[in-house]
């Protein structure tokens, strides 16, 4: 089941203090970076095995199925790794904050690369469960991560 609210929180969109670059939008990448405008993160999935893969790619990496389509995912996951970065690799986006690889509950070795928002810096943890949010970046809705509120 999908949702595109949870614990009263709305996952449509999260305000940011600056303005994210906008990612390409290819026809391979675009249906990634648009789901979120409804609020709901959508991965390829194979349609022949039934795989979910992310990034999106031609051809299923298990089975080498053609047919791949976006498919919505619950949006929930667990940070599987992090790091802190203190540069400013962006202008206006300012250092700290915490890049992690966040596993999907859908799959195992179903990682996005992504950051984690409304947690401070000491409270990430490896084995913390998430929940997706999204940034707007021109057409693009960038998938962040925030804590499960209990």
């Amino acid at each position: 089941m999908v949702q595109a609210q949870h614990d009263g929180r709305s996952s449509a969109s999260y305000a940011e203090g600056f303005e994210r670059v906008e990612p390409p939008l290819t026809e391979r990448t675009r249906a990634y970076w648009t789901s979120g405008a409804d609020g709901i993160l959508r991965i390829a999935r194979c349609a022949a095995c039934g795989r979910f893969q992310h990034p999106p790619r031609p051809v299923c990496s298990r089975c080498r199925g053609r047919v791949l389509r976006s498919e919505p995912v619950t949006g929930r996951g667990v940070v599987w790794s992090w790091t802190v970065n203190r540069y400013e690799w962006q202008k206006d986006m300012p250092p700290s904050y915490v890049l992690a690889e966040v596993e999907l509950v859908e799959q195992p070795g179903l990682r996005l690369l992504t950051n984690i928002v409304e947690c401070t810096i000491d409270d990430v943890r490896i084995g913390m469960e998430v929940e997706v949010c999204f940034a707007r970046a021109g057409e693009a809705f960038i998938p962040l991560f925030r804590p499960v509120v209990p």
